[in-house]
């Protein structure tokens, strides 16, 4: 048998946890499409700081 290296098995569970997420975001009735990036965390901070100022 094959050993497996740390960056395929990460890897694969990225890919799980992600279809886990899409299927349970679709059983909640919410769509989310696989293609669109996501955003990072900069550009979560940086869209709500934009907004905030008063």
């Amino acid at each position: 048998m094959q050993t497996l290296s740390w960056e395929t098995k990460r890897r694969y569970n990225a890919e799980v946890r992600r279809t886990n997420y899409q299927s349970s975001m679709a059983l909640e009735g919410i769509a989310v499409d696989p293609r669109t990036s996501r955003l990072t965390k900069a550009d979560v901070i940086a869209k709500y700081t934009k907004t905030q100022k008063r």
